[in-house]
């Protein structure tokens, strides 16, 4: 999915899913170098989208995180992580981070990722039209 200022995209090294990423569309490091059109779409983004992470996967809420530091990830991206009932406590806060960068035969496959973002698409549409409430 893409918007004006954001591209969202279900994160490709995790075993969660639903595990989204918001990329700015432009070059930024920082949350504070978007204009204000980039900061209401990014809210309005989150809201959204973890509306439609609720539906799909039945979460109790979201995660919202924001570092850019790793290396090769400096460019401004938000991380969107639903937060499932039964999710063991090691795996909740900001220990949910033990789902990315798990061993390829671990990760959720990309036919999988697939439908996931074609679900959220519809889900989206949905909540546009009022068919969702």
């Amino acid at each position: 999915m893409t918007t004006k200022h954001w591209r969202a995209a279900h994160a490709l090294n995790t075993s969660l899913p639903g595990w989204l990423v918001l990329v700015a569309r432009e070059h930024v490091t920082a949350l504070d170098a978007l204009d204000a059109e980039g900061h209401a779409e990014l809210g309005t983004l989150l809201g959204q989208l973890s509306q439609a992470l609720r539906t799909l996967t039945q979460c109790e809420k979201t995660y919202v995180m924001q570092f850019s530091e790793t290396a090769g990830y400096h460019h401004l991206h938000v991380h969107l992580v639903p937060r499932m009932p039964d999710q063991p406590e090691d795996r909740t806060g900001p220990k949910v981070f033990g789902y990315l960068d798990v061993p390829e035969d671990e990760q959720i496959p990309a036919t999988e990722r697939d439908r996931i973002g074609l679900a959220i698409r519809s889900t989206l549409a949905k909540q546009l039209t009022g068919e969702l409430r």
